[in-house]
């Protein structure tokens, strides 16, 4: 969560404070409703993936381990929302250690959704360009430990904000914020910059094109049809990714390095604060998106979605109706198969 969002003045690069009440003033009138909307479609869409994935699919691939980890990021980082929406409409009330813990969840969500979004892309460049090697390498019990280790480096990549975001009255309000050190206060600014912009922009991207690249060549090759419809789910889930994340990742950039860019005046700030809302708010809606992907270009979810709601919700409100008689999930996944790396890759999911 980005402090300049939050705090009416903001005292960087200036020789006299830069005060931005309207800055503040439109956050609270719009940041609320917008966070409120994607905590309840956002939270509703993943824990949904999350239990098809648990009851439906049983985890029987890697993609399945990877996938099911994409939502507890996605449910990590949703479940902070309600608290930013009562920071930007009100003043920080909850106290420094849970000021503490949301940031690290808030920044675990994020970076453990980066790094789940590449470990998928991954696993559909072995699937498809080293299809032997994936046959051994592709199990759950692999999948499980990347998964580990990736929560690992997910933690270790959200300490400095941990560490040094605190609650404390500022004026006449309470906050949660960042609070350097003030001789290195330039230094931990610039390195939480361009550690979101290196982990959450220019890592993916590089993978993306190395094995896309990889994916493309395979497939112009082999022109296998199920292997296209495989690879589209995670292209698209990627591609969505960069849209909604990338042009918060610039404006975060641009606000760091004002001075370089020419833009350390106070209007310039003022421009930048309120694009920082706008692209941080776009970027937050992200997490909605990965369950409607899943839902427009995973053919199997659409199917085991549809079980699910037969099976754990229908039911439950029409114990009789005999049109629900006989409905299992082993008819959904007849599809699996050991051959095409532990599911039906036409589906992707």
């Amino acid at each position: 969560m980005d402090s300049e969002t939050t705090t009416p003045f903001y005292y960087l690069d200036f020789e006299e404070p830069c005060q931005k009440p309207d800055v503040k003033l439109i956050a609270s009138q719009l940041l609320p409703p917008l966070y409120s909307l994607v905590f309840i479609f956002g939270f509703v869409g993943n824990a949904l993936v999350f239990l098809v994935l648990i009851r439906c699919k049983k985890l029987k691939s890697m993609t399945d381990i990877y996938l099911l980890n994409l939502a507890i990021s996605d449910l990590l980082f949703i479940v902070t929302l309600p608290f930013w929406a009562h920071y930007a409409a009100d003043q920080w009330i909850f106290g420094d250690g849970l000021c503490k813990a949301l940031t690290g969840f808030y920044h675990m969500g994020f970076f453990g959704g980066v790094f789940f979004i590449i470990l998928l892309t991954i696993d559909r460049y072995l699937a498809i360009v080293h299809a032997v090697f994936a046959m051994k390498a592709r199990t759950v019990t692999f999948g499980i430990l990347t998964s580990v280790i990736t929560w690992v480096v997910a933690g270790f990549a959200s300490l400095p904000a941990i560490i040094f975001t605190k609650s404390q009255k500022e004026g006449m309000q309470h906050t949660c914020s960042p609070h350097f050190p003030l001789d290195q206060f330039s230094t931990w600014k610039n390195f939480q910059a361009l550690k979101m912009n290196i982990l959450g922009l220019v890592l993916p991207l590089f993978v993306m094109v190395i094995c896309y690249s990889g994916i493309i060549k395979t497939l112009l090759r082999c022109r296998n049809e199920k292997k296209h419809k495989a690879v589209r789910l995670i292209f698209v889930i990627m591609i969505i990714y960069f849209l909604f994340w990338a042009p918060y990742n610039i404006v975060l950039f641009l606000s760091t390095f004002q001075a370089f860019f020419g833009l350390n005046n106070c209007d310039s700030s003022k421009r930048l604060d309120r694009a920082m809302q706008i692209t941080e708010t776009l970027g937050m809606t992200h997490c909605c998106i990965n369950p409607v992907i899943y839902a427009f270009v995973g053919e199997k979810f659409r199917r085991y979605l549809s079980a699910f709601f037969r099976k754990y919700i229908v039911r439950r409100f029409c114990k009789h109706c005999p049109i629900f008689h006989g409905e299992t999930f082993d008819r959904v996944s007849s599809t699996y198969t050991r051959s095409t790396g532990e599911q039906d890759i036409s589906t992707g999911l």
